[in-house]
């Protein structure tokens, strides 16, 4: 039959500590969460800036490139094409010298 009576003094202070480890397993379990879940959120967060800082180089090496290739409102040559222009020249000239003095 079962007692009616309730617990002892020893078992409530078992079931008391048997509580008190169970919450401090919980808090651990948590605060091992909260730490993961910090240290994603640091990643992303960097991953973020990392991928930003790569859109801002991205986009000042394609302006450098289009002020160097493309032209201005002037529509004056931009310095990149005088530059293939002049090397097609050379080598053009080169071949011609190799061609008819060699």
């Amino acid at each position: 039959m079962a007692d009616e009576t309730g617990l002892t003094d020893e078992e409530r202070a078992e079931l008391e500590q048997l509580r008190a480890e169970k919450a401090a397993r919980e808090r651990a379990q948590r605060d091992a969460a909260e730490r993961a879940e910090l240290e994603r959120l640091r990643r992303q967060r960097e991953e973020g800036e990392a991928e930003r800082a790569r859109l801002e180089r991205d986009a000042s090496a394609r302006e450098r490139g289009r002020r160097l290739m493309e032209p201005d409102d002037d529509l004056r040559m931009p310095l990149g094409q005088k530059v293939v222009i002049l090397a097609v020249v050379l080598v053009a000239l080169v071949w011609l010298a190799v061609t008819v003095l060699g």
